[in-house]
Parts: structure tokens; C-alpha cells; sequence
């Protein structure tokens, strides 16, 4: 959900507020040990395939992700070590932190969290593929980046009761989504997204951006704050967003400035996104 609302930087209180509101679901030990081997100096892909092999969930995201159209190179992946061998370090920290995430959420309503990680993985798989168009942006980062930008609404909906009926009501509305989030909880799904990535290890810059993608002022935010690389996977994600309510029943469409925005900052036509549709299509299979 990209759609621009009021954002201004997060005081030290308000941080402190969010924290003694929300409780941010710990690290598994599994994601740790992935970490852990993807941040050596050397990461060995056979540890790390053995850490994935140990888990029946991480092993078949690994596999299907590894033969989908974002990195299938027309050879069919049958085991995990040959999925770890093609994704690498960085995409196998997603595939671990992925599948945990959605573990968190067992006790949530299953055709509303089925609903929701299905459109996050249709979004990173697509700005993952848009993101090998646009020079300088990294189609792992933007895989990743898409897949969790969102990834604290479960943790909201587990930590409030009452989270769920609003994000319903909400629908792909992140404006009206985030003033409520605001005004009924004293945080918003972009923060706690902000520390979730932090407490769970991820990039710096997917962290930063999970922190501004509902900021109507990311585009102009000093190099520190926001990254123009952060930046490149938000707007090349909110263009996957565009995209892909062709081919989602129901949603909403990605449009008005937040949108605009992001087409002048990538050099984005009409005639790319019609491009891009066709991209998506054969992608989406």
C-alpha cells in the first residue's frame, strides 16, 4: 500500500510509545542461523541449505521461488541446495524471514492472511521482474523490499483485536488505513515495519524504506534519512503495485501523486507500463 499520507520524522517519544504498544514478535532461531551464515565474509550456500532443509516451509518457498520466472533460467529445481545455489545469500534471507513471518500469524483469520501474503508475493515477484528494466536497482532488493513493506499488519492485527475489521475496511486504501492506524493506536504499520526489519536483521536500506513508503515527502528527504536506493525500491514497487491490479480480482487501482511520483523519478512512460503489463502477464504465467 503506497498511497501518500501526512508522515513527519518519529520523535524519540513517540518511538518509545510505539514500542510499549506493540510487541514485536522475536527472531526465530532458525532466521538467526541464516543471518548469521549470510553475514560472513564467505557464507557457505551448503550451510545454509542445511539450515533451510531443517524446515519443511522453508524448503518449499525456497524451491518455488527459485523456479519462478524471476530466476528460473529454464531448468527445473528439485532439491533445496540447488534452490539456495540459484536464489543466493540475499534471497534466502527473505525465503527464511518470509515463511516465519507467516508463522507468527497462525492464530489470525486464515482466508484474510492467505489473501494477504498471496498479493505480497504476486507484488515482490513482479517488482522483482519490473526492477531488471530499470538500471541501478537491484532486483533481489526490490523482491524483498515488496514482500515485507507491509509485513507489520499481521503484527498489528495481533497485537489489536479490533486491527483486522479496519484493515478490512480499508481495503488497498493505505491513506484512510494508516490515518486509522494513527488515530486509534498511536503508531502505523510503516514504523513497526521499520522495527520489525531492524529487530529481524534486514537491510538497512529495506528497512528504511518499509520506514517511508507512506511518506508524501520521501522524494525530497536528505540523502541520509532516505537512500536513493531505498527510494528506487519504492517507487519501482508502487509501478509493480500499478501493474498488478490488472491481474488482482478486487483491487483497488495505484494511482494520484504518489504514483506520478514514482513514474518521473524511474523515467517511467505509458508505453512502458504497457510494456510492463505484458512483462507481468508472461511472469504471472
Amino acid at each position: 500500500m503506497n498511497t501518500a499520507t501526512t508522515t513527519r520524522p518519529i520523535t524519540q517519544a513517540e518511538l518509545e510509545e510505539t514500542l510499549g504498544a506493540i510487541r514485536i514478535p522475536a527472531c526465530p532461531a532458525a532466521v538467526t542461523e541464516v543471518m548469521r551464515e549470510a553475514d560472513k565474509e564467505e557464507p557457505q550456500l551448503k550451510v545454509l541449505a542445511r539450515i533451510i532443509a531443517s524446515d519443511v516451509g522453508m524448503s518449499a518457498m525456497a524451491v518455488k521461488l527459485a523456479n519462478s520466472p524471476m530466476f528460473s533460467s529454464g531448468s527445473k529445481v528439485k532439491s533445496v541446495q540447488q534452490a539456495v545455489n540459484r536464489l543466493g545469500t540475499a534471497n534466502i534471507r527473505s525465503v527464511a524471514v518470509a515463511v516465519a513471518l507467516r508463522n507468527t500469524a497462525g492464530d489470525l483469520p486464515i482466508d484474510m492472511m492467505e489473501k494477504f501474503w498471496a498479493r505480497a508475493s504476486t507484488l515482490a515477484l513482479a517488482a522483482g521482474v519490473l526492477a531488471r528494466k530499470h538500471v541501478g536497482v537491484s532486483p533481489e532488493a526490490a523482491y524483498t523490499y515488496a514482500l515485507f513493506q507491509d509485513a507489520a499488519i499481521p503484527v498489528m492485527m495481533l497485537n489489536f483485536p479490533e486491527y483486522a475489521a479496519i484493515y478490512a475496511s480499508a481495503g488497498d486504501c493505505g491513506d484512510h488505513l494508516i490515518e486509522q492506524e494513527r488515530e486509534r493506536f498511536h503508531c502505523d504499520h510503516a514504523v513497526v515495519g521499520w522495527l520489525l526489519a531492524r529487530n529481524w536483521g534486514l537491510p538497512a536500506r529495506i528497512a528504511s524504506a518499509i520506514r517511508y513508503h507512506h511518506d508524501p515527502e520521501r522524494y525530497i528527504l536528505p540523502e541520509q534519512e532516505l537512500p536513493s536506493d531505498a527510494l528506487a525500491l519504492i517507487a519501482v514497487t508502487l509501478i509493480a503495485e500499478h501493474v498488478i491490479t490488472d491481474f488482482i480480482e478486487g483491487a483497488a487501482p495505484v494511482e494520484g501523486r504518489a504514483f506520478e511520483n514514482a513514474k518521473t523519478f524511474l523515467g517511467t512512460s505509458e508505453g512502458d507500463l504497457d510494456e510492463f503489463r505484458d512483462i507481468i502477464a508472461h511472469a504471472l504465467g
